[in-house]
């Protein structure tokens, strides 16, 4: 890692620097899945549709996206506990605002702020972390500390909604971020230290606008399109617009010396395969998970604190498979394991578009244990296989891109699998049915996403003039990725 101001030794206390960035972490990833289990409340509190729902989950996952790049920029050239603590101050106001909604569109302005805040917290976390741990066992070992609290975090999530929904109605799930915001505020002022990059590259104001706006008008058109009509004139020019923009986006990446998004890191076949895939993860993993406290409650009439209980089986997978994906990779390779994984989860998925109103949970739990571990096996090896792709100091910047992509594919995933919902109530279907047409489409897309990793998820040959050593005589090996995420911004 480039130089810092403060010296890695410098923090008076590791222990509370580690538990502060793990808390914060823990924070954002609890706010992915705790939403979940209280769409069906905000539905009915906040007299909304399918279209409103979807845009409480891609208000917040739309921003994340879009600035979770920049946001490491920022920490690394303006100071990473100056991003970090203002990253925690702007999720907890946005938090505060989201609980105090009187509307819909209060709930989803709130919801922005939060990914702003989280797009800031969640890489200065990561980087105040390896700024204090320059020794590389040490820093495995407090990452995967970090990493491990984001998996309690998402697993957490399911559980947390149900219960606080069910005791106190949806705005209490953002109501319990303010004491722990409160508690990273003043831990963080006491005892962080500043660190920064003096020679971190400058902000690409160009490209994060022109991303956000691109993606936001393709998002626009996915989810309103439904309602006003595919052929409306806002329709089209919306997604005009997302084309536009995205031409213009490759234009000026092309054009800067630091651009936000290198495009020539995908002339190498890896990191494109790698980074195509985990858009469909995101795409089918978010977009399945959008509808599960729905089926349970909406379609086998469960309450919403059982339905959050049962729908865990998909995060407990994860937290349970996760650690032993990279482990698999570096044995089997990075094709054999995300193949695999993709192949579980499309199956998984396919199950479930099979599930009816009179399926007994029996027959449900492991369809989603089944999701979960295939998703699971494919996440951490396909940032190892983007990292691999590329010169070793440009692994943080790899492993950002690949967290993008996958944050791009959630967005897309619940815009389009809502969109699918939406066309077959439109024909007549029941709501059961459209869930099993949306997650029948997540299955096909993710199984035909592993046909195209089986074929083409090897190793590129080195670029001409590439620094990057042979870390592997087998193209589909991974030998150090476990260091990786230390170059992390």
């Amino acid at each position: 890692m480039a130089a810092s101001h403060a010296t890695a030794g410098s923090c008076p206390n590791r222990a509370v620097l580690l538990a502060v960035t793990c808390l914060g972490q823990f924070m954002v990833l609890l706010d992915n899945t705790v939403v979940g289990a209280a769409l069906p409340d905000m539905q009915h509190r906040l007299h909304t549709q399918l279209t409103g729902l979807q845009w409480i989950v891609d208000a917040y996952v739309l921003l994340v996206a879009m600035l979770l790049l920049s946001g490491g920029v920022f920490a690394d050239r303006f100071g990473r506990k100056r991003v970090y603590l203002t990253g925690v101050a702007v999720f907890t106001v946005a938090s505060l605002v989201c609980s105090l909604a009187p509307s819909l569109g209060w709930l989803i302005a709130g919801r922005v702020l939060q990914g702003i805040g989280a797009a800031a917290l969640s890489p200065a976390s990561l980087a105040l972390l390896v700024a204090a741990y320059p020794v590389p066992q040490e820093r495995i070992k407090a990452i995967g500390l970090w990493a491990g609290f984001s998996g309690i975090g998402l697993a957490a999530g399911p559980v947390a909604g149900g219960v606080l929904t069910d005791a106190f109605g949806w705005p209490a799930i953002f109501l319990v971020n303010l004491p722990i915001g409160v508690i990273l505020l003043l831990a963080g002022l006491r005892t962080l230290e500043e660190t920064r990059n003096p020679s971190a590259p400058a902000i690409d104001v160009p490209g994060t606008v022109l991303s956000v706006l691109a993606v936001g008008a393709l998002t626009y058109g996915l989810i309103e399109g439904g309602a006003r009509g595919w052929t409306s004139p806002v329709i089209l020019s919306s997604f005009t617009a997302a084309v536009i923009l995205l031409a213009a986006f490759v234009a000026v990446e092309t054009r800067r010396s630091a651009p936000m998004l290198p495009l020539r890191l995908f002339r190498q076949r890896l990191f494109t395969v790698s980074n195509t895939a985990m858009v469909v993860v995101g795409f089918a993993l978010m977009g399945s998970s959008f509808f599960f406290s729905q089926f349970f409650v909406y379609v086998q009439g469960s309450s919403i604190l059982r339905a959050g209980l049962q729908t865990l089986p998909v995060s407990l997978a994860m937290v349970i498979v996760s650690p032993y994906a990279g482990r698999l990779a570096a044995r089997y390779g990075f094709r054999i394991v995300v193949t695999t994984g993709l192949a579980l989860a499309g199956l998984g998925l396919l199950a479930l578009g099979l599930v009816h109103a009179d399926t007994g949970y029996g027959n449900v739990w492991w369809r989603l244990g089944v999701v979960g571990t295939g998703f699971a096996l494919t996440m951490s090896p396909l940032t190892g296989a983007a990292i691999q792709a590329v010169d070793p100091q440009e692994g943080g910047l790899a492993s950002g891109i690949s967290s993008t992509t996958r944050q791009i594919g959630a967005v897309l995933g619940v815009a389009l699998l809502g969109a699918v919902v939406r066309i077959r109530q439109s024909g007549g279907a029941s709501f059961e049915t459209g869930l099993n047409s949306a997650f029948l489409a997540a299955g096909i897309v993710t199984l035909a996403t592993a046909v195209f990793t089986g074929l083409w998820l090897t190793r590129s040959k080195p670029t001409e003039g590439s620094t990057a050593p042979q870390r592997s005589t087998d193209p589909d090996v991974v030998t150090t990725s476990n260091e990786a995420p230390a170059n992390s911004r």
